[in-house]
Formats: C-alpha cells, structure tokens, sequence
C-alpha cells in the first residue's frame, strides 16, 4: 500500500484500497492522481477498467465535506455507468462518510429529488441532471471538482450541447476533469473552453493486444446464427458478450440462443433501468455466462473475466468495433474476438479493416449443425413467435414477415466478399483526429 500513499491519497482511502486488494496502482493512477490531488485541471487518455474512478475519486473524497452542499459532479454517458461509479465511490469512502447519489433516467424522479437535499457528490447523465436543473431541484453552486467520465462517448451519443449547459451551471473557480479513450478535435475544442491550462496524461491499453486474438468467419447467410450456437457450446470459455446493432437482433439471438440450450441474457435500451440492472447483476455475479447486448454495454462497465466477445452485428467503424473488442484480454489475461460475417455484414466489415492498427485474420467454417429458429422479431406478431413456424437458419432474421425491421446498418447484397486468408489490416483513413490509437488506450 506504500506505493498509493506515495501518490499522496489520503489514510481512509488507502485502508479501503487496501481491503479491495489492489496490490499497485495502474499507470493512469501513477501518472494523473498527483497532478489531480495538486489541484490541476486533467484530460486523461484511458480505457475502462484501467482504475479511472479511483483517480477523480481520490480527490473528490478527499476534498468533500458532509453537509457542504453538492461538491463534485461526475457525468456520465451512461445509466449503467453512472450506477458504477457511485457504487465504486460509496466503496472508496467507507471510512470518510458522504453521501453519493447516482441520478439517472429510467426511474422516478421522485426519489432522486428526495436524495439530492443531502447529497455531497453526484454522479448522473447529461439528460437527467438537466431535467433537475430545470425543475431547480438541484443546486451546482457548490460544485468544487466536475468530471467528465467517458467524454468522447458522450460527444457520439450527441450529449454536447448538454453537457456545455451543465458545465455553464457550475462555478467557474472549480477543478474540471476529462476522461476519455480516445481524444479527438472535438474533446480538444471542449478542454480549450472549459478547462484551465489541462496537463494532458495517456496510458498503454489496459486490453493487451499480444494477448487478443482477433478473428472473423464469412459465413452463408442462412448458417450465421446457427455458426454463433456451434461456437459458444464448443469454443471453451468465460463470460461471453454477444453484440448486436439493434434491440431487435439482441432480442431474436438472445431468445434463440435459449431456445437453442445456451442460457443468455438480452440487455439494451429498451429494458426498463430496474430489468437493466438486475440483469447486469447476473452476469456480474456469473449467474448466466452470455450476455447478448448493443453497444450501450460496450462502454463504462467494468465486467471481468470476459474471455469472449462475439460480433453478431459489425459496427459501423472501428472505434466501436475497438470499444467493443475492449471487453476482453484485460490486466494479462487471454482474450478472443470473433466477427461472424453474412452478406449484410461487408459494407461494416470493410469500413473495420481500414484501422491499420487491426489485425483480424480469417477463419475456416468449421463443420456445423443447422439450427432451427423459434423466435423472430415483427411488426405482425408483437410477442415475436413465428406462429408456428420452426424453420432453418435460411428464414432467420423475420424473412417470413418481411426483411428484418430494424436493419439499419447496410443492404444484403451487393457488398464485395472479404478476401479468403487475407489479414484485415487496411489502411487508417484520415480523420482529424489526434491522440489515442488502440494500442495506447
């Protein structure tokens, strides 16, 4: 524990670290917690799971009093994000008491009012602490250090424009923290605004890609949902995260993968935030060892031992594809990516492969039994069951009532097949941006 109290955090914080078993700090804490507990402004270039939350929290806690009013705010881009970094706040702060209020949609605002007269540090999403300073239930005036948490997420998820709001709510003699996995112009024009003279800090990717094996099949169209059972009943494994693009497919591959004797959990937006979290808690705790989820669960959360993670759906560009590929080969353990490819899939596939810093080869299509298809999605049966239809793979996907709803990735057809053998390395195509690349996340 010498080497935490080296970095000047405080006894009570030290004695918690101590009982977690965190046996040293990770470089994000070695490089950016003594600039932060010296008072600096901080842009940090690090990935989940690299021990982030304990490098704003030890300031936080150690700078907030009880009953001082609101005195940090962290911003989050997601429910479940915001969730886990109180959780991991109250842990940290056992032996200095505050109060730690999570503010988020999903749930009644009722309560969250209630909690907010006497909180010391919130942690919430933009859209949700906006509705609480509109409703004024909520008061930024005390605010001593903010924190942007996952900043470039939420630029994508388009939360600028209410994030500046938020930060305009706070007084301008305050510490503001940024962290991020990758730092493009618009993280850049953000810092330059909002935050004073910010010591910029980066650490080596947590997920160690000598340790990531990437790899993807081209499959028929009619054989790709029965490829994915074959692979997770045979391919020897942890947890497993399955990725879909839309609610829609997460739900068809979770039911059938059910149907198909592989217990999975689905999780999306579409799930109220009590079934989200009580799901998340499952898969935490193991209860049921694949989790067919959209990329809502691709940022933020820090799920171990994932040694899987499959792309049922390709992303539409590799940042998402790297994000999600993240889940897994984490602080030197093993890790496999697997990309399951139809006809739909190459235009994704192929904006994928221009990363340069991406090296996914090609695998043979293993010999495998065809899988029927219980359950599809549509428009004319809103419990989704076929209505007695028990088909193959060749009908996967709702073609019985129509092309799938909620493609909104590319068209079937007319996309080139990838290269048999070839190894997915393409060229980087020039973006603007500067800063992170995956292998120094």
């Amino acid at each position: 524990m010498e080497k935490f109290r080296k970095l000047g955090i405080i006894e009570p914080i030290v004695k918690t670290i101590e009982e977690q078993r965190f046996e040293k700090p990770s470089e994000i804490q070695e490089k950016a917690i003594p600039l932060i507990l010296a008072g600096k402004d901080v842009i940090a270039g690090s990935a989940t799971g690299s021990g982030k939350t304990l490098v704003f929290g030890a300031q936080i806690i150690q700078n907030s009093e009880r009953g001082k009013g609101i005195q940090a705010l962290i911003l989050t881009p997601t429910r479940e994000l915001a969730e886990q970094v109180a959780k991991a706040l109250k842990k940290f702060s056992k032996y200095k008491p505050l109060e730690i209020t999570a503010v988020y949609g999903g749930l009644s605002i009722n309560p969250q009012i209630s909690e907010l007269r006497d909180t010391d540090i919130v942690v919430g999403t933009p859209g949700r602490i906006l509705d609480h300073l509109e409703r004024r239930t909520i008061d930024l005036g005390n605010i001593k250090t903010l924190v942007l948490d996952e900043a470039d997420r939420m630029l994508d998820m388009g939360f600028i424009k209410d994030v500046e709001r938020i930060i305009r709510e706070c007084p301008k003699k305050r510490q503001t923290l940024l962290f991020s996995a990758t730092i493009y112009s618009e993280i850049v024009h953000l810092a330059k605004r909002y935050m004073n003279e910010p010591h910029e800090v980066s650490a080596e990717a947590y997920v160690d890609p000598k340790k990531l094996t990437q790899v993807y099949y081209d499959v028929p169209d009619n054989l790709k949902f029965s490829l994915l059972v074959h692979l997770l009943k045979n391919e020897k494994a942890g947890l497993v995260m399955v990725f879909c693009n839309t609610r829609t497919n997460t739900d068809f591959v979770a039911k059938n993968l059910k149907y198909s004797g592989v217990e999975a959990l689905a999780v999306h937006g579409g799930f109220s935030q009590e079934k989200r979290n009580r799901i998340m808690r499952q898969f935490h705790s193991a209860e049921v060892y694949v989790l067919v989820c959209t990329d809502v669960a691709a940022r933020g959360l820090d799920i171990k031992d994932v040694s899987h993670v499959y792309n049922y759906d390709i992303p539409k560009e590799s940042k998402e594809y790297i994000h999600r590929i993240g889940r897994t080969a984490r602080a030197g353990k093993e890790g496999k990516a697997i990309s399951i490819l139809a006809s739909r899939d190459y235009e994704n596939f192929s904006r994928v492969q221009r990363d340069n810093e991406l090296e996914i080869t090609s695998e043979k299509m293993p010999e495998i039994e065809r899988v029927s298809i219980k359950w599809m999605a549509s428009r004319d049966n809103d419990r989704g069951f076929s209505r007695g239809y028990r088909g193959r793979d060749s009908r996967e996907r709702g073609t019985r009532f129509g092309r799938d709803r909620d493609r909104s990735e590319s068209g079937d057809r007319g996309h080139r097949r990838p290269s048999e053998g070839r190894s997915y390395s393409g060229r980087r195509p020039e973006t603007g941006r500067r800063g992170f690349s995956y292998n120094r996340r």
